[in-house]
This record gives structure tokens, C-alpha cells and sequence, in this order.
């Protein structure tokens, strides 16, 4: 793939400008040449210079968001985030009638387990991680969403234990509904977390969709002895996650316009964390297995540790961490209907305590967009993870749970138990 987008009539886009400025947003390096950076008009080869969005990243406030004309970036989506994801039971099905392929020996990882990314052998010091996430919007600020994107596709990579090393940007804008401004800091805010993470967007993909949709093709390296699968947990491994739960409750919030500066402020601030500590992790004896907390909640890449391993995860929930307010949030009613779709696609393989509450079954199925690394570890390592973590800035990071032989707790059917 050529550095920058392709001119629109090379795919035959519908997409009528791709502007300078777009260009300089997917090159925060700055990397790219002067004619890699000059857009096109589809009406024409005249280069267009009507927006840089990198002269000024600040998120937008009140002041200073796009024309009160132009719609919420959440209005024009049906759902945001990872919420946007398919529920795991349709996926499921979806996945069963597609057709089996050879699979070279250098595939380290593929589709086999759901894991976060495909991993690939290059040679005996390095393997290729490769992955892609995007969504629509799930707030309404620009910068932010694409901030929000980009922190949660490069995710994939830590996950595996990896170092991110490039991107590719996906592009999919209402051109006609919204502004070359807010489009350009849709990018704006992925370059900064790109910057930040210390990788360039070194080209990409645009198209006129319906619904705003931002992402990034995210790929990295990692050593192979060091690739940590989200299947490999152990019988005794203790379990630790990253961040606190409750960004979907935040996002049902925002959407119903509920959601105070505060609470906005710790989902933003939730969201736009990169997961930095993945390879000093993998780096780790004690470290088994590794994951990301997204779409499918707490309990579905719990139930994915499980399923990798056959083995029981057993969950302390009170010793799970949660964003402040989000439990008050989910008992106004403020879930979203990924939660619900969730919870029906997997809630027979969860078994839950009396009195456990509607509350906390939401906030276990809760679509996390951007969460947090899910961790097992044997019990001496623990302290050195949770160190981890401290190092890069976790806070919240917390012991929650323990891996159990299948059937622990009586019922084989039942891969995740709530204590």
C-alpha cells in the first residue's frame, strides 16, 4: 500500500475531497513527502489546501465545537464504541459458515481462540502482530472520538504483548453531513495517540459512509517466545485487570445527554489510556495470559480466558474495580443494548450469587470501549504485575479472581463464576 490515501478514482470512491490536512493528520511523525502530502478534489488533480487539522489539536470545548448546525457525532451512529461490535452469539454463527484454509506453520496466532490479534513468525527474534479495530462515534466531541479510536485499536497489540510500530487509518465519513473541520479533528485525534504511542499512520483507506466510522490496521512487533495468547491461562494463575469498568454505562449516559463534566472527564480519561504495559508483562515468568477487556465486557473475555484454557474463572466482584458514579448511572437505567445482547449470547455459562442485582449484571457485561489489559499471572508474580501497572501510570489496577480447574464450582456448563 502507497504511503497517504489513494486519489479517490483510483477506488472509486465516492469521497469528494481528500485534503492536505487530512494527510498531515495520518503523518504525525511527519514522515511523508511533499507529494505524498498534497490532497485531491474529485472534481480535478488541483491540489487543495483547505484544512490541516495538526495546527491546532486541542479537543474542541464548548466554545469551540463545530457549527451548531451539524448534528452530534451520536446521533448519526446506531450504536458507539466497541458497542458497536456484533454480539458474540450471531458472531459465532456468522463464523461457523465461513470456509477453513490452510494455515502456514509461521501463523502463531489466528482465529482459533478470538484473540486479540493475528501473529506472525517472521524469524527467530521477531514476530509480526497484526490487528484492526473501529466504530462509531461514542461521544460527541471529535478530537475525542478519534482519540478514543485510536487508543483502543493499538490495544490489540499490547495485548499481545507487543510494541506498536505503524498504523493504517480507516476513514468512513457522512461528507455530506459533516464538516471538513470535524472530520479533520476526528483524525487529529488520532495522530495525537499514534504520536504519543510513538508510531506514524503510514496511510490508510477513505469512504463516503452513511455513519461516521474512524480506526486504525495497527501492527507491531513482539519476540515469539514472549506472545502471550489469551489461551494459555493456568490452574491457579490469579487474575488482574487494568482499568475499572463502566465506560459503556458513561457512553448510555452521554447519549441520553445525562452525563455530568466529571463523569465525562474520567470516561475520557479511561478510554484515551494506552495499555503500555503489555510487553513489560510479557517480559514477566509469572505471566500466562493476556487480553483486553472491550465489547464483549468483563464477562466475555473472561469467559474467552476459560474457553482458551478449559479451565474456570472464578471473579471476587467486589474486588473489581469500577469508574465512579457508573453503578448509580446503570441503576437510572443508563446501559446500553450491547450489555443486553451480551448477556443473552453468553449469561449461561456465568454463574452468579444470590442477590447479585441487575445493576452488577449489566456492569459484568458492560461494553468496554478502550478497557483494560486482563491479566493471569501465578500468585508470586503478582506483586511484580501489579507493579507493572503502577509504573505506567494503573492506579486501579487490582487482583480480581483466580483460575480454577473446569468445574469447580459443580456445573461444567458454567465457565465463569461470580464469588
Amino acid at each position: 500500500m502507497r504511503s497517504g490515501f489513494a486519489h479517490p478514482r483510483d477506488c472509486g470512491l465516492a469521497l469528494c475531497r481528500i485534503t492536505q490536512g487530512f494527510t498531515r493528520a495520518l503523518d504525525p511523525l511527519g514522515q511523508a513527502n511533499a507529494a505524498q502530502t498534497l490532497g485531491y478534489s474529485c472534481f480535478g488533480d488541483t491540489p487543495t489546501h483547505t484544512l490541516n487539522p495538526m495546527q491546532n489539536t486541542t479537543p474542541n470545548t464548548a466554545d469551540n465545537l463545530p457549527s451548531k448546525a451539524e448534528p452530534r457525532l451520536t446521533s448519526l451512529s446506531h450504536g458507539g464504541g466497541c458497542g458497536c461490535k456484533i454480539a458474540p452469539g450471531v458472531l459465532s454463527q456468522i463464523l461457523k459458515t465461513t470456509t477453513a484454509m490452510p494455515l502456514p506453520a509461521e501463523l502463531l496466532v489466528g482465529i482459533e481462540t478470538s484473540d486479540d490479534a493475528a501473529v506472525y513468525q517472521l524469524n527467530d527474534e521477531q514476530a509480526l502482530i497484526a490487528t484492526t479495530d473501529f466504530f462509531m462515534p461514542i461521544v460527541d466531541n471529535p478530537f475525542d472520538f478519534g482519540r478514543i479510536a485510536a487508543t483502543n485499536a493499538i490495544s490489540d497489540v499490547y495485548a499481545m504483548g507487543g510494541t506498536p510500530i505503524m498504523a493504517l487509518a480507516l476513514v468512513g465519513m457522512p461528507i455530506n453531513v459533516l464538516s471538513l473541520e470535524t472530520i479533520g479533528q476526528i483524525l487529529a485525534g488520532g495522530a495525537a495517540v499514534c504520536k504519543a504511542a510513538g508510531i506514524p499512520i503510514a496511510g490508510g483507506h477513505t469512504i463516503d459512509s452513511v455513519e461516521p466510522i474512524y480506526g486504525l490496521v495497527a501492527m507491531g512487533l513482539v519476540h515469539p517466545k514472549r506472545v502471550k495468547r489469551n489461551a494459555d491461562a493456568r490452574v491457579g494463575d490469579r487474575l488482574i485487570l487494568g482499568k475499572p469498568l463502566g465506560v459503556g454505562v458513561l457512553s448510555a449516559a452521554l447519549k441520553k445527554e445525562k452525563l455530568d463534566a466529571a463523569g465525562y472527564a474520567r470516561m475520557i480519561a479511561v478510554t484515551t489510556q494506552l495499555n503500555t504495559p503489555g510487553p513489560e508483562l510479557a517480559a514477566l515468568d509469572g505471566v500466562h495470559a493476556l487480553t483486553d477487556v472491550t465489547g464483549f465486557g468483563l464477562a466475555g473475555h473472561a469467559l474467552e480466558l476459560a474457553r482458551g484454557a478449559q479451565c474456570e474463572v472464578q471473579v471476587d466482584w467486589a474486588r473489581v474495580p469500577l469508574i465512579d458514579g457508573v453503578a448509580a448511572l446503570a441503576g437510572a437505567g443508563m446501559v446500553t443494548g450491547a450489555s443486553g445482547r451480551n448477556w443473552a449470547a453468553y449469561g449461561g455459562e456465568v454463574r452468579l450469587p444470590e442477590g447479585f442485582g441487575a445493576v452488577n449484571q449489566a456492569l459484568l457485561s458492560d461494553p468496554q470501549t478502550s478497557g483494560g489489559l486482563l491479566v493471569t499471572c501465578a500468585p508470586e508474580a503478582v506483586d511484580a504485575v501489579l507493579a507493572v501497572f503502577a509504573r505506567h501510570g494503573f492506579g486501579d489496577a487490582a487482583e480480581i479472581g483466580r483460575i480454577e480447574k473446569a468445574g469447580a464450582s459443580g456445573c461444567a456448563s458454567q465457565l465463569l463464576s461470580l464469588l
